[in-house]
């Protein structure tokens, strides 16, 4: 099978089709640095979003941003995995013009009345105004490139082309060059993702392209201006030890801006809420367990601070819950009793398994080996009696706790349907209460119900008002302190 060919926008029929008619239609030239600071001064001015879907960056790294945008600075985005450095770097692309006339078959994408190349020059001098004018998307005008060990100076900036040189052209001919990755980046924006893993030898080759706009291929100087914004992501030198960058290109770039993790526990959820691709439906306090959950792996001194703790785990935690609520609901049968089959919704009891399949995602401090798991339990568990006494601190749950008198015990587990679990509870004084501050409405599903009856259930056990066993068969206990 082949990969799906990305659809290419097609121009409006109405843009200029020679270069007569794109001067005849006022058109003005402009490099991309004044592109990208004339309309995000226009978003400023009238309001609209500048970098949607960014989340948490507001009053720090985004008006860090928008100065170095503003000065035509060329930047390097330095911070820990998972801060959401290259979603920003890729947002700017939304600040182009939507389209932009090129020299049709220009690999350099060429204005017409800004030709590099001689052979651009040369055709624009003979067509005059009837030279065609092709268009380009602004989609089309974004490269990047993954900085690896393997990364050639071939790839980022060109080599000769030998089967051009066996056509009879001479070295000192620029047709002879195959241009990389930033040359046909030209009037674009180009990303180098992850900068210190570049070897410095080709680091080196990207000193020209920031100060002087031109490149050097095979020892032979082409005087090509090139017009495009750099930027740049790195994580902290003193945590990859796998290189650095380069004193002179650091000085090159004129913005260095860090990055950092969600501020507060709002930017968390709301982090998780816009990028975890849910199956199924997780309630409000599930989450926000989830979110204090990552922030607390953040700030375990069981942790290395140097790595961080991504934001993709706390979104892989909320898609694990949910992938395990569903999970239940397919081998769970419809129950007779209330004619439907299970829905799915997820219970903090789901959250467990993402200590055995998240471990991976984080990097602890050497003297923990072997004691990742029960971390990350210990971790799990303070957060959601942290979610508990936010939520349902002052509540009469009296009525919760009778229910395991005289040695009762209600059992719940990834398996037990909200059915069995509510048949257990029956009718408990205090939970309309517990709904009402749930956010889970005045008549929730049976599955909702059930959600927060464990939740309860958990958060009385971690205040030491219930005790817990969990069964050989996986099942959870809920039973009374003695």
């Amino acid at each position: 099978m082949t990969a799906p060919t990305p659809v290419i926008p097609v121009p409006p029929a109405d843009l200029p089709g020679t270069l007569g008619a794109l001067r005849a239609a006022g058109h003005q030239y402009r490099t991309v640095k004044q592109e990208l600071r004339d309309n995000l001064l226009a978003r400023m001015r009238s309001g609209e979003p500048r970098f949607p879907g960014i989340v948490g960056y507001d009053d720090s790294v985004l008006p860090e941003v928008e100065r170095a945008l503003l000065a035509g600075h060329d930047m390097v985005l330095l911070g820990e995995r998972g801060q959401g450095k290259t979603r920003l770097i890729r947002s700017l692309g939304a600040l182009l013009d939507e389209w932009t006339p090129v020299i049709p078959g220009s690999v350099l994408n060429e204005h017409p009345m800004h030709p590099l190349t001689p052979a651009s020059r040369a055709q624009v001098a003979e067509a005059g105004d009837d030279l065609p004018v092709g268009w380009l998307h602004r989609s089309m005008r974004y490269g990047e490139k993954l900085a690896t060990p393997d990364t050639s100076v071939g790839d980022l900036i060109g080599d000769v082309d030998p089967i051009r040189i066996a056509q009879g052209r001479t070295l000192g001919d620029p047709e002879t060059i195959h241009f990389g990755l930033v040359p046909r980046t030209n009037r674009g924006i180009f990303a180098v993702n992850e900068l210190p893993d570049l070897a410095e030898r080709i680091q080196v080759a990207l000193l020209n392209v920031l100060e002087e706009r031109d490149i050097q291929v095979r020892g032979y100087q082409l005087r090509l201006p090139l017009d495009l914004l750099l930027v740049a992501s790195a994580n902290p030198e003193d945590y990859t030890n796998r290189g650095r960058i380069i004193t002179p290109l650091k000085d090159r770039f004129g913005a260095e801006i860090r990055t950092h993790y969600p501020v507060d526990l709002e930017l968390e959820l709301a982090l998780i809420r816009q990028e975890a691709d849910l199956v199924a439906d997780v309630p409000e306090h599930v989450l926000e367990v989830l979110a204090r959950f990552a922030r607390a792996v953040r700030e375990s001194p069981s942790v290395d601070p140097r790595s961080g703790v991504s934001a993709r785990f706390a979104i892989a935690a909320a898609e694990t819950v949910a992938g395990a609520a569903l999970r239940r609901a397919g081998l769970l049968a419809a129950d007779s009793r209330q004619g439907r089959p299970e829905a799915a919704v997820a219970r903090v009891g789901d959250a467990v398994s993402v200590t055995s399949t998240l471990r991976g995602k984080v990097e602890f401090e050497s003297g923990e080996e072997g004691r990742e798991i029960e971390i990350l339990a210990h971790l799990l568990r303070t957060a959601t009696a942290e979610t508990f006494r936010a939520h349902l601190s002052g509540l009469d749950l009296s009525g919760f706790t009778a229910l395991v008198d005289d040695g009762a015990a209600i059992e719940t587990g990834e398996l037990v349907s909200a059915a069995e679990l509510l048949r257990q509870v029956g009718t408990v004084p205090g939970l309309a209460k517990v709904l009402d501050r749930l956010d889970l409405g005045d008549a929730p599903t049976p599955e909702e119900a059930a959600a927060a009856v464990e939740f309860v259930l958990e958060g009385l056990h971690l205040t030491r008002r219930l005790g817990k066993d969990v069964t050989d068969s996986g099942r959870t206990v809920y039973g009374g302190r003695g």
